[in-house]
């Protein structure tokens, strides 16, 4: 089956062993739409631990009726651009992630419980994305976007074990569900860029954060495809306890969302 090119860059991950009473967390909710129809395909919740230059993130991925059937990781690695992450999907046992330290780094993925997982070091240069890395990408060219100056990077693509050339841009003022936003739009920077589906993005204007992503999902369907998603984050995250976290970090998986 052909893997999409630009998977979502949403999102994403866990807290590390810190201690979370030094720490402060924050939780928020986030819902996935098919955009033919508006049926929700699942719900998002994160956990947001640490300051933005060094956060670490816990996302759990649940059915429409709240059961969580997946979770991923992200630890900071120094560049809040290049985050070690780690994600597995309890349905099929997809796995996918990148990890290393001062010596090199490792990206790998596991097609299914059955299957063995591959693994190749990389080498992420320092203006590489990886992962949720991209919000902090986009916030750190805020201004330039805002100027209208497109901005190019390096995504890392776990599933095909390399990076593609990306370049995102502003393409409208718009207004969010009453509020002042920015969409932005993200393309493949390449010759073939043309033959991929773009993917859009909406920050809130004032006080820049993600309110809405719409563009091929990286969870897959209980059928294995990538579905066309539509993701919303209406609030913004909300304070939480370290109780929730850690609840949340050993939270069971279920193997179906069918009833």
């Amino acid at each position: 089956m052909r893997r999409p090119l630009l998977p979502s860059l949403l999102l994403l991950l866990l807290c590390p062993v810190l201690p979370a009473a030094a720490q402060q967390v924050q939780r928020q909710e986030g819902r996935a739409y098919a955009p033919a129809d508006g049926r929700l395909l699942y719900r998002e919740t994160h956990w947001l631990q640490g300051p933005p230059s060094a956060r670490a993130r816990l996302v759990l991925y649940r059915c429409a009726d709240g059961r969580a059937f997946a979770r991923k990781w992200m630890t900071p690695q120094g560049n809040a651009q290049t985050p070690d992450f780690a994600f597995e999907d309890a349905r099929n046992g997809y796995q996918e992630g990148l990890q290393g330290s001062t010596a090199g780094r490792t990206v790998y993925v596991r097609e299914g419980a059955s299957a063995e997982r591959v693994s190749r070091a990389i080498a992420i240069p320092p203006d590489a994305v990886v992962d949720a890395g991209f919000d902090a990408a986009v916030l750190g060219h805020w201004e330039a976007l805002q100027a209208g100056r497109p901005v190019a990077f390096q995504f890392l693509l776990p599933s095909r074990q390399r990076l593609v050339p990306l370049k995102l841009q502003r393409s409208a003022a718009v207004s969010w569900q009453g509020q002042p936003a920015e969409q932005l739009q993200m393309r493949l920077d390449a010759w073939f860029g043309f033959a991929v589906p773009a993917v859009n993005l909406v920050y809130a204007r004032n006080s820049p954060r993600l309110l809405q992503f719409s563009g091929t999902g990286n969870v897959r369907d209980e059928r294995g495809r990538y579905p066309q998603v539509r993701v919303e984050f209406p609030e913004a995250p909300v304070a939480a306890t370290a109780a929730e976290l850690g609840a949340a970090r050993q939270q069971p998986l279920v193997r179906t969302c069918s009833s």
